[in-house]
């Protein structure tokens, strides 16, 4: 028989592609739509961006304490309820002012969902096992973009009267609503819910039980390990961010691309980020997660440097493949970071503590990458600043604790 935790890692991955393929992602494809629809700035677009990670943070934060008190399966499924309504609402959007708070409806919904969800494989697979299985639920993901990426700019143009990225955000609110129901009957908080053990043998760390938020939160916020993480997760945050949100942009305005060149450039992200969790999950079992991490920033810095500055159809492609193989790596690597050091109980507290410091840089990069290009009228200068700053989570990696 099937390990019922294997049957967790795959719900885990549906929960991601509605999470993040479905909630998070898509807004790169559609932004060139709705900011010509809702006639707005790059910057306002970036804060529109913003708005939805300040949405993220919130329950990120939260809801990984919230998890500990009241379990991992109910948080996921009210979570998705409230992203589907949040992108149903952002359809309905007229102006800079409602687009932006329902995308923060959507980040509450998008964090509440995610980082509970990665923090499953804590419970469910040892350590020698976790990476691979934290990566495994991020093939949702991939998925998502590739949708999104070769779908949604067809689905826009077939609709007259320049209003087909409204029904692009109805279309997929129904399907986050749908098939939320599908992860709430499958999901399960831990092992013993279905009278098995974990996955691979007993897992050495601790699996405390909390009573309260509080004593989830001094638990955490007292391992030194956890901060580290958060550092490096801050990095990930502030320059995955720019390239993801604005490479559209960048291709079919500044470039002259056609929407549905980008959207096919797009699609190469989604089809490479499949495979990005699987193959960093399991190189960071094999080699650790400090090295596993700086080998995946190295690939980021490159991806946004190329982006920048080879300008041919070669180039583009190269960058996105690259930026696909290391879009799921840090998430994979961190939450399977965070299992490692509290267990599996404790570990939906520690990503999100974690997250907080991702968050914060998922916040201001789409802010500063837009007023870069407002002020000098190229995204080239914002994918510097973007490849800089991995290049330092590259480096900072290292003071990651060694693997055992």
């Amino acid at each position: 028989m099937i390990h019922y935790a294997w049957i967790i890692a795959i719900t885990g991955s549906l929960v991601l592609l509605l999470s993040h393929g479905f909630g998070r992602m898509p807004y790169s494809v559609i932004l060139p739509f709705m900011k010509d629809g809702l006639s707005l700035t790059y910057t306002q677009m970036g804060l529109i961006g913003t708005a939805n990670f300040i949405g993220y943070l919130c329950l990120a934060f939260i809801g990984g304490f919230l998890a500990t008190r009241f379990g991992i399966r109910l948080l996921v499924f009210i979570s998705l309820l409230v992203m589907g309504v949040g992108l149903i609402v952002t359809g309905f959007s007229d102006s800079f002012t409602s687009a932006f708070f329902a995308r923060l409806i959507t980040g509450l919904g998008n964090g509440g969902s995610f980082v509970p969800a990665m923090a499953l494989p804590a419970a469910w697979f040892t350590a020698q096992k976790r990476g691979l299985a934290t990566g495994i639920q991020t093939i949702g993901t991939g998925i998502g973009l590739s949708f999104t990426g070769l779908a949604l700019p067809c689905f826009i143009g077939m609709i007259d009267g320049g209003e087909g990225w409204r029904y692009a955000w109805f279309l997929l609110g129904v399907l986050v609503l749908l098939l939320s129901f599908v992860c709430f009957a499958l999901l399960r908080n831990t092992p013993e819910e279905k009278g098995v053990k974990m996955y691979g043998g007993e897992d050495k760390r601790k699996n405390n039980s909390y009573t309260t938020f509080f004593s989830a939160f001094r638990e955490v916020i007292g391992e030194k390990e956890i901060w580290k993480l958060g550092v490096i997760y801050f990095m990930f945050g502030f320059s995955y961010v720019i390239y993801f949100t604005f490479i559209i942009a960048y291709l079919t305005k500044e470039i002259g691309l056609t929407p549905g060149s980008a959207g096919h450039i797009f699609a190469i992200v989604g089809f490479f980020s499949i495979f990005s969790g699987i193959i960093w999950g399991g190189i960071s079992d094999v080699l650790g997660r400090r090295y596993g991490s700086m080998f995946a920033y190295v690939i980021l810095a490159a991806c946004n440097i190329i982006a920048a500055f080879w300008t041919d159809s070669a180039g583009f492609y190269l960058s996105a493949a690259m930026f696909g193989l290391s879009f799921s790596a840090i998430p994979t690597i961190m939450a399977a970071a965070v299992g490692d050091q509290t267990g599996g109980r404790s570990a939906p507290a520690a990503l999100g503590f974690i997250t907080l410091f991702f968050g914060i840089g998922q916040a201001f990069g789409p802010a500063v990458a837009g007023l870069i290009k407002d002020s000098t009228g190229t995204f080239v200068y914002s994918f510097i600043v973007a490849a800089v700053v991995s290049m330092a989570g590259s480096f900072g990696s290292l003071i990651l604790r060694k693997k055992a």
